[in-house]
């Protein structure tokens, strides 16, 4: 029998994907969802930091956390979902983006929004994982 795995790919007629994310990213039957809440850039000692790098170096920081705490890596990731209130800075988020991912990315939206739940807060981050 085929060991169960999470699937990640683009298909063959589809333009190749206009940033660091997979078109379709297939989750296997009975699979546990994990789906966390969205994290932001607050850092450990309940400070949201003003710039928008800080913030989004404490997101993933916090999203490692969160997914350590039921034993996860970015292997079990199946969606991502990015609200930013500001321009990001594309070649840093890529660079915590790759630290994260390596090169196997999960499906991803990105939205600009006028504002998030808090006023300081610049970015919000939620996961959508897997376990096979």
């Amino acid at each position: 029998m085929k060991q169960a795995k999470i699937v990640r790919k683009n298909p063959a007629g589809m333009p190749s994907p206009v940033g660091n994310y997979t078109h379709i990213t297939k989750i296997p039957r009975n699979a546990e969802l994990y789906v966390t809440s969205g994290q932001i850039g607050v850092d450990r000692n309940g400070i949201i930091p003003e710039p928008m790098n800080e913030q989004i170096k404490n997101t993933f920081d916090n999203i490692k956390t969160v997914l350590h705490s039921e034993e996860l890596t970015s292997e079990n990731i199946i969606k991502v979902n990015i609200w930013a209130t500001q321009k990001i800075d594309w070649d840093y988020l890529d660079a915590k983006w790759d630290e994260l991912f390596g090169r196997n990315y999960p499906a991803m939206t990105i939205g600009y929004i006028s504002e998030l739940g808090l006023p300081e807060i610049k970015i919000e981050i939620e996961v959508w994982a897997a376990k096979v």
